[in-house]
C-alpha cells in the first residue's frame, strides 16, 4: 500500500513531503520510499507563522486565511511528490502554532493549523491528520510522535539505540536491544529541549534577517562558546524532568533568546551562536548521562536527522561530547534525514487506515492505546 506523508516541523521552512510502499506485518514492515519533495515556504508565510507562535494576535479573518494557504501549500507539496494520486492515504501533520506541555495541574495542549476536509476534496484523497489530539485528551503529551515509529522503521540492535532529531526542537528515541535482558523493554522517547530554534532566531536577529540559519555552523565554528553559563543553563528544571516531556518555541523562542542575551552580556555574534549550539549538543549529552544515571542504558550508537544533522560545528559538538557512543547521519542507514518526520506521518496514517493503534505510555504518556490521527473521505 502506498502512504504519502507531509509535514512542517517547528522551524517552519517549509514541507517535506515523502511518497512510501509498505508490505507486511505493520509493526515490522517492508517499506521503500518511491519519491521525496520539498517545499519551502514564502518568507511571508514563514514570518507570519513563526510571529503568531511567539504571541502576535491575529484576527479571525487573517485565521482563516492562513489556514487556507498552509492547507493549499500541503497540496501543492503532495501533488509535487505524487503528481498521479497514487498514495491510497495522506498523512498531514499540519503546522504547529502553539504547544503546551503537560503539568500537574493542567493538561497539555497543541495547536496544528490545516483544514483537513479541504485538503482532502483538494487532492481527491483520504487525508488523515490531527494526530496529537486524542493523545492529550489521554492524558498524554501529544509529542514527540516520531518515537511511535522509530522501532517499526528502524529495527533493533545488540545494544540499546538511539535516534536524535535536530529540528527546531531536539527529541530522542531510544529503542532496546533485541537480545539479552533487556529485550522485553518498551521503546522511550522525549523532547530534550531546543535544537535549532534559538540558534535560528538568533543568526536571523544578529544579520538583520539576511541570513535565516548558520550555514554548516560556519559563524558558530569561529566564536568561543561560553561554558560556564552553559553550566548553569543546563541546570534548568526543565532538562531534569523525568520523561515524557515534550516542549516548544513558546518555551525555547524569543523571550527566551533575549533572557539568555542578557546574561552573556556584550559578545560577539560568532560567539552568540558557539554558545547556543554548543548548548544545544549539551543537553543531549545530558539526557544520555541521566539515562545511564537513572535506567542503566548506555546507547551503542545513535542516529541523527533533521536540519541539525547539516551544521558541521554542532554534529562535532556532539561527537566531542557524547563519548562512547557511535554518532552518525540517519541517511547512512537509507533514510533521508531531511525526510525522517514526513516518513513518520506516512506510517501513522498507514496504521490509521488499517485501524493499528499505538500504546504510548512511555514516549507521550498517554494512558491508553491509540489510533493516531483523524480520517477525512474526500
Amino acid at each position: 500500500m502506498r502512504a504519502l506523508g507531509l509535514m512542517s516541523g517547528t522551524s517552519a521552512d517549509g514541507i517535506d513531503a515523502v511518497l512510501v510502499e509498505f508490505k507486511g506485518d505493520p509493526s515490522k514492515p517492508t517499506w521503500k520510499i518511491l519519491n521525496t519533495g520539498s517545499y519551502a515556504y514564502p518568507s511571508s508565510i514563514r514570518e507570519k507563522i513563526i510571529q503568531v507562535g511567539q504571541g502576535l494576535k491575529i484576527n479571525s479573518k487573517d485565521w482563516l486565511e492562513l489556514a487556507e494557504e498552509i492547507t493549499e501549500l500541503n497540496a501543492f507539496a503532495a501533488r509535487n511528490c505524487d503528481p498521479d494520486s497514487t498514495a491510497e492515504v495522506v498523512g498531514c501533520h499540519g503546522q504547529t502554532l502553539f504547544h503546551r506541555s503537560v503539568n500537574k495541574s493542567k493538561r497539555g495542549g497543541s495547536l496544528q493549523i490545516l483544514l483537513g476536509p479541504l485538503l482532502a476534496n483538494i487532492l481527491n484523497q483520504i487525508v488523515i491528520y490531527d494526530f496529537r489530539s486524542k493523545d492529550i485528551a489521554s492524558g498524554g503529551h501529544g509529542a514527540p510522535l516520531v518515537a511511535l515509529v522509530d522501532e517499526s522503521l528502524l529495527g533493533r540492535l545488540y545494544g540499546w539505540r538511539g535516534v536524535l532529531n535536530l529540528g527546531g526542537i531536539a527529541n530522542l528515541t531510544i529503542i532496546p536491544p533485541k537480545t539479552g535482558i533487556d529485550k522485553t523493554s518498551e521503546c522511550l522517547g522525549w523532547d530534550c529541549g531546543p535544537a535549532n530554534s534559538l540558534i535560528d532566531l538568533a543568526i536571523k536577529e544578529s544579520t538583520n534577517s539576511s541570513l535565516m540559519f548558520d550555514e554548516n555552523g560556519s559563524l558558530a565554528s569561529r566564536g568561543i562558546p561560553k561554558l560556564e553559563i552553559i553550566k548553569t543553563w543546563l541546570r534548568d528544571p526543565f532538562f531534569h524532568i523525568e520523561p515524557p516531556r515534550s516542549t516548544g518555541r513558546e518555551q525555547f523562542g524569543t523571550e527566551d533568546l533575549y533572557k539568555r542575551k542578557k546574561q552573556l552580556g556584550d559578545i560577539s555574534k560568532e560567539d552568540l551562536l558557539s554558545t547556543l549550539t554548543t548548548f544545544t549538543a549539551s543537553i543531549i549529552s545530558q539526557d544520555l548521562d541521566n539515562l545511564f544515571r537513572l535506567k542503566n542504558i548506555r546507547l551503542i550508537e545513535l542516529l541523527v536527522a533533521g536540519g541539525g544533522t547539516r551544521n558541521l560545528f554542532l554534529m562535532s559538538q556532539l561527537q566531542k561530547q557524547c563519548c562512547g557512543v557511535h554518532i552518525r547521519p540517519i541517511n547512512e542507514i537509507g533514510i533521508p534525514s531531511q525526510f525522517r518526520e514526513a516518513l513518520v506521518f506516512a506510517t501513522l496514517s498507514w496504521w490509521h487506515y488499517l485501524g493499528k493503534k499505538v500504546n504510548p505510555k512511555y514516549i507521550t504518556g498517554a494512558n491508553k492505546p491509540i489510533l493516531y490521527g483523524v480520517r477525512v473521505d474526500p
